[in-house]
């Protein structure tokens, strides 16, 4: 049976560290994903602003279960030396924060060409972040994401394999691979089973694409976590990203998702995710 541990984007619930932290406490939940922090990706910070973010955290018992990075989420003919730069500082950052996932991508391909030409490319360019991990007890783990070479199940298993190392894993988010018209369960989950570090908690309907409380849409949430909990002898990090309502960055992140007529996140929607989560889980054990 897993020993599942509840987490998420706290920055869905506001932007100041202070609030996420303390809307964090009231549901119960003693960790995070880091993502931005007063309106601004973590990686734009420096280590020493970092350090001071993980004593507002360690203060409040609050543990980082992965750094959502950025990596990975700008397109494939961009120039790659400055991003890895960039990886560099996420594994500096991630030492600070005393986690050892760091959330990552493939990289946007152009829109109406075949990801399968760029394979080559986006291979070379994870060698490089492979290199750069080595030894450092850094896992990448790899999200599936709407646009980029790893946007369904294929592809995120030729990332991996390729890769052949024990530090590249998958970060299984339900919602893109919805948004991505990929079946959750059992073809993108079966497949991808041996590698999944981690879930985001994610649900979204196939006909829109909107996101939805766990449970609420096409992503299977039940059948995929009634699994996990059969099958898995161990952790498991379900990471709560429920993008029911607009936060700040939100745009920089998500390049799909019109925003035009999107209400404001906050607590109430997180708590709203938070619930629906809890009941699929008082279900399944």
């Amino acid at each position: 049976m897993a020993k599942f541990l509840l987490s998420g984007f706290a920055d869905e619930i506001d932007k100041d560290l202070k609030i996420q932290v303390n809307e964090l406490k009231k549901l119960g939940i003693n960790m995070m994903e880091m993502r931005g922090v007063y309106g601004k990706p973590v990686t734009d910070y420096t280590v020493s602003e970092v350090k001071e973010f993980k004593k507002i955290l360690d203060d409040n018992g609050i543990k980082v279960s992965a750094l959502g990075s950025p990596i990975g989420k700008i397109g494939i003919k961009d120039d790659f030396e400055p991003h890895l730069d960039k990886f560099k500082h996420a594994m500096e950052l991630a030492g600070v924060l005393e986690t050892k996932y760091i959330r990552m991508f493939s990289f946007y391909i152009p829109e109406n060409e075949s990801p399968e030409k760029y394979r080559d490319e986006v291979l070379e360019r994870w060698y490089r972040f492979v290199g750069a991990a080595r030894d450092t007890g850094i896992i990448l783990a790899h999200e599936n994401e709407k646009g980029i070479y790893g946007d369904n199940a294929e592809r995120c298993l030729d990332i991996i394999v390729s890769m052949n190392v024990d530090y590249v894993r998958a970060v299984f988010d339900p919602a893109n691979f919805i948004q991505c018209h990929v079946e959750t369960y059992p073809k993108a989950y079966s497949m991808l089973k041996p590698y999944i570090c981690y879930m985001h908690i994610k649900d979204a309907l196939y006909d829109s694409g909107k996101v939805v409380p766990a449970g609420y849409g096409d992503g299977k949430l039940p059948d995929i976590l009634a699994d996990i909990n059969k099958t898995v002898d161990s952790e498991m990090v379900l990471s709560l990203e429920p993008h029911l309502g607009s936060f700040e960055g939100l745009a920089n992140l998500e390049k799909e998702l019109d925003l035009s007529n999107m209400e404001e996140s906050g607590p109430g929607k997180f708590e709203i995710a938070v619930r629906a989560l809890r009941d699929i889980l008082s279900k399944i054990g």
